[in-house]
């Protein structure tokens, strides 16, 4: 797996599709996880030239919060099943601490969550101004 962070519209998954020679068509926003997850979705993780990019991770995150899910377990299973994606997500974790109780637990699961993918990761880039920087592997 590679995780790939970054801060806001920092030029992340541009970085990824160029660096890697992809097309946008791998790629899947973090609220269509689901769909992979499922074991009856319409997308196969196996086979040589399957790659999965999953953006906004970060998002992801947030809408699992909000339904009460547990993010943490759902992407270790997920890892078990497509070990080879790689993950997009901002650094939400920077600025201002937000005086919304929901928003100060989403920013602090986040950077944990971030914390364990890193952790497992293979590779680790940092994405800033369109340029990469290698912070792992």
């Amino acid at each position: 797996m590679k995780l790939i962070i970054g801060g806001y519209a920092q030029g992340k998954l541009d970085y990824v599709l160029s660096k890697d020679q992809l097309q946008e068509h791998v790629v899947w926003d973090g609220a269509l996880l689901d769909d992979i997850l499922s074991n009856d979705g319409p997308f196969s993780t196996k086979g040589p030239d399957r790659q999965v990019v999953i953006n906004h991770f970060h998002q992801w995150v947030r809408q699992r919060m909000q339904k009460g899910r547990r993010p943490e377990e759902e992407i270790l299973l997920f890892l078990e099943r497509c070990e080879d994606c790689m993950i997009i997500s901002d650094e939400i974790g920077n600025g201002i601490v937000p005086m919304d109780p929901f928003e100060r637990e989403y920013r602090e699961r986040v950077g944990r969550i971030l914390i364990q993918l890193a952790q497992k990761a293979q590779e680790v880039w940092r994405v800033t101004c369109g340029i990469g920087q290698k912070i792992k592997g």
